[in-house]
């Protein structure tokens, strides 16, 4: 007996349907989301400042209706508004002209009268100068470069022919033998990788101003030399970083020349160690694995601030694990500009703008880490714990997958270290400092493109901690340079410990 299939139920089939539909509607939302950030990433102002009448312009392709960018720009100066105390305050007084250096040699150029104006037109005589009309300007003119001969007085005996000749002593060179003097060397090297003008530019600029045809292998070679004796210093200066109790970490990717792989570069990265207004190291490594950090920071004892990124778990016993502030804070910030409408993430914004407001507070009043701690213990404590209350209340009423759900889900996944700042007032809130000083060094790879090997990787990265370490403790690099690197590579390991900008700097500081 045959039996007839039974007839499915249409309510089951609608509800399937709506379900389907639900599901469809929610993959085009975090599609059209993905879209709007790749925007915001691709075109969008690099600031975490929320504009909404630029960021309506920059999506316009990303389906903001013009009602939605009307009730924006409507809302936006109630957003931006501030307290009539604020909104009063007197502008300072304009402080006027500035005054060139008096160092500067002053070489006066005197401009005459018109010939006509020097004769009195009645009588003939004359005119008298009775003044003049003075101003002051900067004037500058090419670099001058000149030939250093070289010569090494030689004396001989005239009595004891085994005494043999006696040759003066060779003055110390970075380079030995080279056609290029210190000081030349230490200028290209300072051009490339703090001005961040590469060596064929500056060859190109010698042969138009100067005459003066260098080979750039010849430049690039006696610069990675000095990066090569920098390595030693380095290594110092890492010593010194890992003998505190806090360092700061981030990463950035450089990418290297390799012979593996012919017509494009492989993906190396510069690791950054760093002290807040201290010590800046760079760690040059072929990959982005835990093992370049788990190398470094092998025995140190402290707290280590990063972002989320897994390479900084699980590094080894005593170090504790400090979160970033700002890296919460993007996220958010990020949603905010995808929904323009939607108040929830704006109002976690003005949360972490209270915790920031603290920690200007404190800088501007000048205390030391132990009031500091007592002011976020006040202060910040409190806010912290509204901000993870609303945070986990907001995350239950959305669905996964979404910006504002994804940092939702950061924040409260790195909160036990966001909250470790709150115990220790030389922790900073951030890790700002640590992406403060990589920022040069991103600014020069767009200049000179790529690390020429896998064995320059080092060298660089020694001159880039040498250079940003300068920059933060405000040493005049080309002095500095001049002082260490002639004679560095005969010096023990004893001594390169006293040539850290640091020591150096306490060294010229008791001098003084």
């Amino acid at each position: 007996m045959l039996t007839s299939p039974t007839t499915p139920d249409p309510l089951a089939v609608i509800e399937g349907l709506r379900a389907d539909v639900a599901r469809l509607e929610r993959v085009i939302q975090l599609k059209d989301e993905h879209f709007r950030l790749f925007c915001l990433h691709r075109f969008g102002p690099k600031s975490e400042k929320i504009d909404p009448a630029q960021l309506a312009l920059l999506l316009q392709e990303a389906s903001l209706t013009a009602g939605e960018v009307a009730q924006v720009a409507a809302t936006a100066p109630a957003a931006a508004e501030k307290p009539a105390a604020q909104a009063k305050k007197p502008r300072a007084p304009h402080p006027g002209r500035g005054r060139l250096p008096e160092t500067l040699e002053r070489r006066e150029e005197i401009i005459p009268c018109c010939p006509e104006d020097c004769a009195c037109d009645k009588c003939g005589a004359e005119r008298p100068i009775i003044g003049y009309e003075t101003r002051e300007e900067l004037a500058c003119t090419l670099p001058e470069f000149w030939i250093r001969v070289v010569k090494r007085e030689k004396r001989g005996t005239h009595c004891l022919d085994e005494q043999g000749v006696a040759t003066a002593p060779a003055p110390e060179q970075i380079v030995p033998k080279s056609m290029l003097s210190n000081e030349f060397i230490i200028d290209a090297l300072t051009r490339k990788y703090k001005l961040h003008l590469p060596v064929y530019r500056q060859c190109a600029q010698l042969l138009e101003d100067h005459g003066i045809d260098l080979s750039r292998k010849t430049v690039t070679d006696a610069v990675l030399a000095a990066g090569d004796l920098l390595t030693a210093v380095s290594r110092a200066m890492c010593r010194e970083l890992l003998a505190g109790g806090y360092i700061q970490a981030d990463e950035t990717p450089v990418p290297c020349q390799t012979g593996e792989k012919k017509g494009r570069n492989h993906q190396a990265y510069m690791w950054e160690y760093s002290r807040p207004g201290g010590i800046v190291i760079f760690d040059f490594r072929m990959g982005r694995g835990r093992d370049g950090p788990e190398k470094f920071l092998k025995g140190f004892r402290g707290k280590l601030q990063s972002d989320g990124y897994g390479a900084y778990a699980k590094l080894g016993e005593g170090i504790v694990y400090v979160g970033c502030m700002a890296h919460a804070r993007r996220g958010f910030v990020e949603a905010s500009k995808l929904a323009p409408l939607d108040r929830q993430p704006l109002e976690i914004i003005q949360i972490f703008t209270q915790l920031y407001a603290v920690e200007q507070d404190a800088k501007t009043a000048g205390l030391d880490p132990a009031k500091r701690q007592e002011l976020r213990a006040e202060r910040s404590a409190p806010v912290m714990a509204a901000l993870k209350a609303r945070i986990l209340e907001i995350r239950k009423q959305i669905l996964p997958g979404g910006k504002l759900a994804s940092a939702c889900d950061y924040t409260l996944g790195q909160w036990s270290r966001l909250q470790e700042y709150l115990g220790d007032g030389a922790v900073e809130i951030d890790n700002n400092w640590c992406e403060g000083a990589i920022r040069p060094l991103a600014l020069g790879r767009k200049n000179w493109l790529h690390i020429g090997s896998p064995e320059a990787g080092p060298k660089v990265a020694a001159i880039a901690s040498v250079v940003e370490t300068c920059r933060r403790l405000d040493i005049n690099l080309r002095t500095y340079l001049l002082d260490v690197l002639p004679g560095l590579g005969q010096r023990q390991t004893t001594e390169v410990s006293a040539l850290t900008p640091t020591a150096w700097k306490a060294a010229r500081a008791k001098i003084a």
